[in-house]
């Protein structure tokens, strides 16, 4: 397998509707059974672990009824500042850049 840092988006959604398969089936659970408990219709469950397609929404149901939310608090996350000039340059307020409006006459 890739690293994630490799992978494509595709690649990703896929190992990550291979993983929900996988805990399904070490709970015996039926594809109905995840659907009804994360409230999900059947049809958009299977979908996801045929193609891995799904929105984040149902994805964080999934990972509620699954146990498994612990690192989605970790998504998104600033890496620690490198030094003590780029930890200077994050506690200043970065002033919002203005674009030009296209019918401003100049």
């Amino acid at each position: 397998m890739l690293p994630s840092e490799l992978q494509t988006p595709r690649d990703m959604a896929r190992m990550l509707a291979r993983r929900v398969k996988a805990l399904r089936l070490d709970r015996g659970w039926t594809q109905q059974e995840v659907a009804e408990r994360a409230g999900l219709a059947l049809a958009t469950y299977r979908r996801f672990e045929r193609t891995g397609h799904i929105s984040l929404e149902r994805l964080l149901k999934l990972a509620a009824i699954l146990d498994t939310r612990a690192g989605f608090d970790q998504i998104f996350v600033r890496s620690p500042a490198q030094s003590l000039a780029e930890l200077e340059q994050r506690a200043e307020p970065q002033a919002r850049k203005r674009g030009k409006r296209r019918d401003a006459q100049t």
